[in-house]
């Protein structure tokens, strides 16, 4: 099955992943979604410094809105913060320092972020693909750690925040990747079997999707959103998939097209007019799962992955 789940993959994301993919799609998009004035309004971006999270930073700059740039490293931030108001001219860019693999840390940014600022968007675009198991200084799977625990504290964390605010939005971006993926609640670790760095983000990328789908349907007022940015020339791919990206290079999306369905997500009146906790690419609402891919999980497995991710997250609230 995971053979066949994997060409159908390869097989749609060179039609669809694409450069060539992005600018098909781009013909149907309405010019006008992104003339947005978002003076006032406050964004929170994780993984700001690079890829996606820079490119989404510097858009929302760029059309007046508040950035806060969530990073690990302090010399990176502070060029990428540099580079943005250079661009933009927007001199509303802070930096947080914050490594969202560790739990402690992520829970203390949050409370303090709230005692300070308000917020309008939560962008979470932090991720990571370790391909070897490594385990972070609470003994976590690093991977499962950065892009499923810490997405998940990060929001429940800032969803008061969020709520105090008007057309408050969370947009997660997932990857087209965790198509391939079933739920597997037993093992969320990886603890058994053969690591493959790849699955794993896969599987990490499927939890964000069913997070946010019941995200959407417990909080009604705010709009949650995950995406596919689609295969983007990024230095998370560069580092992370070395063979992917040597073989597809030419192929790749600019940072700036991966970015394109964040911004639309997190600022176009157009994006809220459609439901809350969709999986969209391009623009566009699709399907979570491939056809007789067999990917879909339980409803009392998908409250069991959200209860374990409490249970855990509620140990490291000081």
């Amino acid at each position: 099955m995971s053979l066949y789940r994997n060409a159908v993959w390869f097989v749609k994301g060179l039609q669809e992943y694409t450069r060539a993919g992005y600018e098909a799609a781009a013909k149907h998009f309405v010019a006008g979604d992104l003339d947005v004035d978002l003076s006032g309004r406050s964004f929170v971006i994780t993984g700001a410094n690079s890829g996606i999270g820079k490119a989404t930073a510097c858009e929302v700059a760029k059309r007046g809105g508040t950035v806060h740039m969530v990073c690990r490293n302090k010399e990176r931030a502070e060029a990428a913060k540099r580079d943005i108001v250079e661009q933009t001219k927007n001199e509303n860019v802070h930096i947080h320092l914050l490594d969202m693999s560790s739990p402690r840390q992520v829970w203390e940014f949050a409370e303090n972020f709230k005692k300070n600022n308000s917020l309008h968007v939560l962008v979470n675009n932090a991720g990571c693909m370790v391909n070897q198991r490594e385990l972070q200084e609470d003994g976590l799977e690093k991977n499962f750690a950065t892009n499923t625990l810490g997405t998940f504290i990060l929001t429940t964390a800032l969803i008061p925040a969020l709520k105090k605010s008007h057309d408050p939005r969370v947009v997660t971006v997932s990857s087209g990747g965790m198509l391939v993926q079933k739920l597997n609640i037993s093992d969320l670790q990886f603890e058994t079997g053969t690591f493959d760095g790849t699955m794993v983000y896969a599987q990490n990328k499927r939890q964000q999707v069913i997070l946010t789908e019941l995200w959407a349907e417990e909080h009604k007022d705010i709009h949650f959103s995950v995406m596919h940015p689609g295969w983007a020339d990024t230095p998370a791919v560069r580092s992370s998939m070395p063979d992917f990206h040597a073989r597809m290079k030419n192929k790749l999306r600019t940072e700036a097209q991966g970015a394109d369905t964040v911004v639309w997500l997190a600022v176009s009146e157009a994006a809220v007019k459609l439901p809350s906790g969709l999986f969209f690419q391009d623009r566009k609402p699709v399907s979570t799962h491939l056809p007789l891919a067999f990917t879909r999980a339980s409803k009392a497995e998908e409250q069991q992955l959200k209860a374990t991710l409490e249970e855990l997250a509620n140990k490291f609230q000081s």
